[in-house]
């Protein structure tokens, strides 16, 4: 059950506790309002939409209607038949640039999501982290960094910063500047 779902099953169930406690005057519509989370004009609205029509009243419309923005089946059927027929072992990105050729205009996060729900293709574990974490080097003086920067440190010199240190204990071993024979 999704997220939404089961707030309006807890939002009906606890409507009905407050709405007698309102109705029975053991609650003000500000406290009712209060215990529901909602504003005092929402109260009133629930108020009359639960006498109106009873729970269904209450239910929330954006959960029982179906987006406009969501693709026809027969869409998505036909993207899968494409898949299944012609297509079937090649990864998404390859299918995509022929499923543009041929006219298709949903997005490639469409497609792949399409196929995968269908499990047409399965999905690809998460890459590594870019620069990964190393431990540092246990004794001092076992590894030691040397770079250079280029930076014009005075004003019309461009030189170049040496800088050694110790990995384990970031200790400076030397710093120092050459000048560019460049200039």
């Amino acid at each position: 059950m999704r997220r939404t779902e089961m707030l309006q099953e807890i939002r009906e169930m606890r409507f009905e506790e407050v709405y007698f406690g309102w109705n029975e005057s053991r609650l003000s519509q500000e406290e009712a309002a209060r215990v529901l989370g909602v504003s005092d004009r929402t109260f009133r609205r629930y108020i009359n939409r639960y006498e109106e029509m009873g729970l269904e009243g209450l239910l929330d419309k954006r959960l029982t209607q179906a987006s406009f923005r969501r693709a026809p089946v027969d869409e998505v059927m036909a993207v899968s038949a494409r898949y299944e027929g012609r297509y079937r072992g090649w990864n998404v990105k390859h299918f995509y640039s022929w499923y543009q050729r041929d006219g298709g205009l949903r997005s490639y996060s469409w497609v792949k999501n399409t196929l995968q729900a269908r499990g047409l293709v399965s999905r690809v574990k998460k890459r590594g982290v870019h620069r990964k974490h190393r431990e540092r080097a246990p004794f001092p003086g076992m590894m030691l960094h040397q770079d250079g920067s280029t930076h014009e440190w005075v004003s019309g010199k461009k030189w170049d910063l040496i800088v050694t240190m110790d990995d384990s204990t970031s200790e400076h071993y030397s710093m120092f500047f050459c000048g560019r024979g460049r200039d």
